[in-house]
């Protein structure tokens, strides 16, 4: 998750002019060359291919999953462990290749099982496999722990003929360790690296995802969200990304921080893309009664909603507080972006939905903490790992301090620890403030003024990576809304400004992704703001 949404009172307002002033890395004012690896990482013959592009190819011959999947590996050993060393990827399967062969034996019989077929994908390493990767979150702790069986999204990915190409990097424990940690790091995987500039922060939780789809490691990746996970490192690294409502895709077998907060999501570099995943996984599971509430609302088909002219009529409301959020520059991208919406037939309202909002106070944060302890140890009672409970990891890293803690320390889990079980009345009273007074301050807002959804900024432009320091702010921050309420939010590129890229969000009540697909994707045609990665290795340097 991006824990600075939450851990900070001032995160949900603009920071002002002085943020990247803090930064502790510094900007050079004379511009050099790029490094000759940055400049190989630039040719790739399947830069900014889509998952269309991917299967019209296989259909026609000139590509076959296996193909395409050596070329993804390669890739991978050449961009993420070689050239920028972007450190997106934390294990690879050994298993890819041949999972590609059994796709392209099935085409050519004549199965072909649907838009995933044969599409290599890469997952976040807090997702259950039960092959010969492992599932950590990042830390040391679980570097013993292999899945005896696939979270439920991934046996959906495995029976839409996805070929899993290995596991991607992520701020430890999906950044809930330490109100001091650096996202995109875990003791296990070391620091992932934004591929737009080297130095800077590709944001967490789900960084390794967004790295890698924005770099063309893979064609789609996935991520998980508790608030930011999957918007933020995909709005700075120049991606589409799209949490769904909470219970469209099941939670089963993922590491947990919060059941009425956490789901998975699609990591992809188009709206297009992101739709076919999202129907891909949607389902019911048993094992998780969250998914009990999609039904009848999910769809195994998302595509369709993808509509050129989708802003047309529609009512969108912009946070007032963000037009006046971040930098100069960030304000006029946002200025340019509210324009051109209007311009494609969307009317404008300005909405103060962060101001009542700030009253809840820190109850998110004491929902995630007893949350995430009584999730962690139902998730530990059952895995391949030493580690049986939250206090066990807390154990192993006191023990281990020097490998598994050597920048930032677990005082959030230690916190987590120190919480009752779920019966405990600050936990309730503060589930009640968190969840379902942000529902109702959201559709009391968007019902008065008859909204479609609500947009804003996802968030500023990529820090610095710090490890001294830990992560600061970067102006804006607009996950919290959606992220507590559990309503979907998929952020799209808005621009960049010096090669920094910076995204706008889009969300709205439960079960609304057909609109948000709709708005997206035809706010994505007009502007067409996605640009490939220079791997630069630092701000004009």
């Amino acid at each position: 998750m991006q824990r600075r949404s939450f851990l900070k009172s001032g995160s949900l307002a603009a920071v002002g002019l002085g943020v990247l002033s803090s930064s502790s890395c510094s900007i050079i004012v004379e511009e050099s060359k790029q490094s000759q690896a940055a400049k190989s990482a630039l040719d790739f013959e399947l830069n900014e291919v889509t998952i269309q592009m991917l299967q019209s190819s296989m259909v026609d011959k000139l590509r076959s999953a296996r193909s395409i999947a050596e070329q993804y590996l390669k890739r991978i050993a050449e961009v993420d462990k070689k050239g920028p060393q972007l450190n997106a990827v934390i294990e690879l399967n050994p298993d890819a290749l041949a999972i590609a062969d059994e796709m392209d034996k099935e085409r050519a019989a004549g199965k072909v099982r649907g838009p995933m077929h044969g599409i290599p994908v890469l997952i976040k390493d807090n997702i259950d496999t039960a092959d010969k990767m492992h599932t950590t979150a990042g830390a040391l702790a679980l570097a013993d722990n292999i899945a005896s069986q696939d979270a439920h999204i991934v046996k959906r990915l495995r029976a839409a003929g996805a070929v899993i190409l290995g596991k991607t990097n992520l701020s430890e424990w999906a950044n809930f360790r330490s109100s001091d940690s650096t996202s995109g790091w875990s003791s296990r995987g070391g620091q992932t690296k934004n591929p737009y500039i080297l130095n800077r922060n590709p944001s967490g939780s789900s960084a390794g995802s967004g790295s890698a789809v924005a770099a063309n490691l893979c064609a789609i990746a996935i991520g998980t969200e508790t608030d930011g996970s999957i918007v933020s490192p995909s709005s700075v690294c120049g991606g589409v990304g799209f949490k769904p409502t909470v219970g469209l895709w099941s939670r089963s077998g993922i590491i947990p921080i919060s059941k009425t907060q956490d789901t998975a999501g699609p990591m992809a570099r188009n709206v297009s893309d992101a739709a076919i995943l999202l129907g891909a996984l949607a389902g019911e599971d048993p094992r998780d009664p969250y998914t009990k509430e999609s039904r009848g609302k999910g769809l195994e088909d998302y595509t369709r909603f993808l509509d050129a002219e989708g802003l047309k009529g529609k009512r969108l409301g912009v946070e007032k507080s963000a037009l006046t959020a971040g930098n100069l520059a960030a304000q006029a991208l946002l200025k340019e972006a509210l324009d051109l919406m209007r311009s494609k037939g969307a009317t404008i309202v300005e909405i103060e939905l962060l101001k009542p909002l700030r009253v809840i106070g820190n109850a998110e944060f004491t929902v995630l903490l007893y949350e995430f302890k009584a999730g962690v140890n139902d998730y530990l009672s059952h895995a391949n790992s030493a580690m049986k409970n939250l206090a066990d990891v807390i154990a192993f890293n006191k023990q281990n301090e020097s490998k598994a803690m050597p920048f930032f320390k677990q005082e959030t889990l230690e916190l987590a620890q120190s919480k009752g079980g779920l019966d405990q009345a600050e936990y309730t009273e503060a589930l009640k403030k968190s969840s379902l007074e942000t529902r109702k301050i959201i559709d009391d807002i968007m019902d008065k003024n008859r909204l479609d959804a609500v947009v804003g900024p996802t968030n500023g432009f990529a820090v610095c990576i710090d490890l001294v320091n830990g992560d600061y702010g970067n102006g804006f921050s607009f996950s919290s809304p959606a992220a507590k309420a559990g309503y979907p939010h998929i952020t799209v590129p808005m621009g960049a400004w010096h090669d920094l890229p910076m995204g706008i969000s889009f969300f709205g009540k439960a079960f609304t992704e057909p609109e948000l697909i709709r708005i997206a994707y035809a706010y994505e045609q007009a502007s067409r703001k996605r640009k490939a990665p220079s791997f630069n290795p630092a701000l004009f340097g």
